[in-house]
């Protein structure tokens, strides 16, 4: 069966475009990891459909240049240089931002570690250090933006992982964090959906032009997994900004507990290319 013209133009028109502009007006969204990767993105797509944003992450050159390319773009952003281990920190980081942006109605948890290690060679500190910033740290943002997002509701989503539920080599740290993430997200979403309060994730399988995949799937491991993908593939950080730009919407408004698979279809074939690694196949 032949595909049109028109579906194959439609199949590669820029995911956010079909997002009107002021589709986030008169909100304000704290993310953290916003000055990198997927973060910065995400960032980047919800100021540009009328959101005020601050972006939280451990480097401050990286938050501001991501802050001043906003603004550039005629977006409201500003930044805190905050390690999202330190709940105390990141508490009186958000509430500053709350201030300064006039309350906090989105909250985007995307601040993540990871690297490839074989569990009996990967140290407690190594595993404790995924967990940490991942689980730990996504717990400590959506707790010190409970006060905020709780007096108007809000929306949450957190950037988790296929690894959550497909077993992986070489990522029983990553997999144990997002896995807490998705079950996080279940329950935050039923103690505080009456209040107003949506909390979702996202998982994103293969993305182009990220560390994760630069760290992840190195050489041939890359090459692998990219014949893989069912959709043909890798994705952008486009597809998944556009998937939290749906989740945080209007559009989105009786979705809460979920987890939106991104990875054009990856997660449906298992680890493969990461087993093949582990045995020394590639």
């Amino acid at each position: 069966m032949s595909t049109s013209a028109d579906t194959l133009a439609d199949m590669n028109r820029p995911a956010l475009s079909i997002f009107a502009q002021s589709l986030l007006s008169g909100q304000s969204a704290v993310i953290t990891g916003g000055g990198s990767g997927i973060g910065e993105g995400i960032a980047k797509a919800l100021a540009a459909h009328g959101a005020k944003v601050g972006l939280i992450g451990r480097t401050p050159e990286k938050l501001a240049r991501v802050a001043s390319e906003i603004v550039k773009k005629n977006g409201h952003a500003i930044y805190r240089a905050v390690d999202v281990r330190e709940y105390t920190d990141l508490e009186r980081a958000i509430t500053a931002m709350a201030i300064e942006l006039g309350g906090v109605n989105i909250l985007i948890n995307s601040a993540a570690g990871n690297f490839l290690a074989p569990a009996a060679s990967l140290s407690a500190n190594g595993f404790r250090s995924v967990i940490d910033i991942d689980l730990c740290g996504t717990f400590n943002a959506c707790r010190a933006s409970f006060a905020h997002l709780s007096k108007r509701g809000g929306s949450i989503v957190s950037i988790t992982a296929t690894q959550a539920s497909v077993p992986t080599p070489l990522q029983c740290h990553a997999g144990a964090a997002k896995a807490g993430i998705e079950k996080l997200t279940r329950d935050l979403a039923l103690e505080w959906g009456g209040m107003g309060i949506r909390v979702n994730a996202v998982a994103p399988g293969p993305i182009d032009n990220t560390e994760g995949m630069t760290r992840l799937a190195p050489g041939g491991v890359e090459i692998a997994l990219k014949k893989r993908v069912p959709i043909g593939r890798y994705g952008t950080i486009e597809e998944v900004s556009a998937a939290v730009l749906y989740l945080v919407s209007a559009a989105g408004t009786y979705i809460t507990g979920s987890t939106l698979l991104i990875d054009g279809g990856t997660s449906l074939l298992g680890p493969g290319p990461f087993l093949d690694m582990m045995r020394g196949e590639l």
